[in-house]
């Protein structure tokens, strides 16, 4: 997927005016209308310019974009960094009516489905205000036992220059014990103002795991590549073993093969039904780094002479 560079389709500055984005937009629609312009790409500039400019014209939308950074160049390779939109405050439901797969896959990857999610504000006399989203990112061991963290959102404004702004404010988040990812945690009347006497709407945080060094998640289940030594796996052994709710004594059945998994049940993340825990078993090989160890290979290749690890290979 290539990386669309929106500023540059638009031939406008990353610091350029809401005002001034509004008018390009307005002056290149008219040049390149396929309906007027007999240049032979204008239907394909026009596409990219409605795609840019939905993008660039709503505040919240280009402050995500913006986080992504400048250092990207159009038509590079490019995948969304994890988490790349966590901690943003969005309003509405973030499409404002736009279909994502009417434009680019880079649209569709950043804007789709997910991207917000709330309800539009009714904006009427006396109503209730509108539900924000945001997404938060928070540790695996947050979900195994519960905890109360601070957090920072971010709120694209207008300044008086018309010119994109960032608002921070911070909450303390009660996370539940048994989270899981694509959870949403409701924070009752932390969203928009009410109009008149109209009740403020709710802040929904979409809760998302942080990347782990040792785990992976899917769903409730959680997995650890587990490193075992030749002779512990051929023989058997019990081996300690990192759980996110802490260690644990795990036996190692002898004749274990690489890719096997030992599954721990109940002891992923929790909640009425619990995920289960996962062993995923690789082999690790002592380096032949010294005069004894390089002895020890010569002598096990001679008494394993007739094992062929590639006999499934027909080889």
């Amino acid at each position: 997927m290539e990386f669309k560079d929106y500023y540059k389709i638009m031939g406008v500055a990353r610091d350029a005016s809401q005002d001034e984005i509004r008018r390009v937009y307005r002056q290149l629609a008219r040049k390149y209308h396929p309906d007027v312009s007999k240049a032979p790409d204008a239907e394909v500039r026009f596409k990219e310019l409605g795609e840019a400019y939905a993008v660039l014209k709503d505040l919240e939308k280009r402050a995500a974009y913006d986080q992504l950074g400048s250092d990207w160049k159009a038509g590079q390779d490019f995948h969304p960094p994890p988490d790349w939109n966590a901690g943003f405050e969005f309003s509405g439901d973030g499409s404002n009516g736009i279909d994502p797969d009417a434009f680019s896959d880079f649209f569709s990857a950043l804007y789709g489905r997910g991207f917000a999610g709330a309800s539009p504000g009714r904006g009427a006399f006396n109503s209730r205000g509108e539900d924000h989203h945001a997404k938060v990112a928070i540790d695996l061991e947050d979900a195994y036992s519960g905890a109360t963290r601070s957090i920072t959102l971010q709120r694209a404004e207008a300044d008086a220059e018309g010119r994109v702004a960032m608002r921070a404010r911070k909450l303390n988040v009660t996370i539940p014990r048994g989270v899981h990812a694509g959870q949403h945690i409701r924070l009752v009347g932390q969203g928009a103002p009410g109009a008149g006497q109209g009740k403020p709407g709710d802040l929904y945080l979409e809760v998302e795991f942080h990347p782990h060094t040792h785990y992976r998640v899917e769903q409730r289940d959680v997995y650890l590549d587990l490193p075992l030594a030749p002779w512990e796996a051929a023989l058997g052994a019990t081996v300690q073993v990192p759980t996110p709710s802490g260690k644990i004594e795990l036996k190692i059945p002898a004749g274990s093969i690489a890719g096997s998994k030992l599954r721990l049940k109940g002891r992923g993340i929790p909640g009425n039904t619990p995920g289960d825990f996962y062993a995923a078993l690789n082999i690790a090989l002592p380096p032949a780094d010294s005069e004894t160890a390089n002895a020890f290979y010569h002598y096990m290749t001679e008494q394993f002479k007739t094992f062929n690890p590639r006999a499934g290979l027909g080889v």
